[in-house]
């Protein structure tokens, strides 16, 4: 991996979590902007770092921080969730940050297509069937 494409990878990591987080921002959630980019940037950095220590040292298990990974945003994730008079609240905020760290995990590992496609899954879940469920679902609930 040179130098050009680890740039490339983080920025684009950047920029796809920061669109996702940006969403989540004007919604004005627990984990907005920052969080989700940072989230974005360190799940494709850790995924490079991954590659390179699976190229550079036979035998060493690359595998086993892209699994750590997603073992840390699960603990993110959980602390995003809580329960309030009898409803569970913030289990899409942690979905949106587990996702973002699949999304870095995706470009670290220079699979750009997948990265971008559920970037644009993701915007249309939490924004177009978020405006969905507010107009139809939530009015059948009252």
């Amino acid at each position: 991996m040179n130098d050009l494409t680890i740039i490339l990878n983080l920025v684009l990591a950047s920029v796809y979590g920061g669109i996702i987080g940006y969403v989540r921002e004007v919604e004005r959630k627990a984990a907005g902007l920052r969080t989700h980019m940072l989230v974005c940037i360190s799940a494709a950095l850790l995924m490079m770092i991954s590659i390179y220590i699976g190229t550079t040292f036979p035998g060493a298990d690359a595998s086993r921080i892209a699994a750590a990974v997603v073992t840390g945003i699960g603990f993110i994730g959980a602390g995003a969730i809580f329960q309030e008079r009898g409803s569970v609240r913030g289990l899409t905020t942690a979905a949106s940050v587990w996702i973002c760290s699949a999304i870095g995990l995706g470009i670290g590992a220079n699979f750009y297509l997948a990265a971008t496609a559920a970037t644009i899954i993701t915007l249309i879940v939490i924004q177009v069937l978020h405006n969905i469920e507010k107009k139809y679902l939530k009015k059948e609930q009252s």
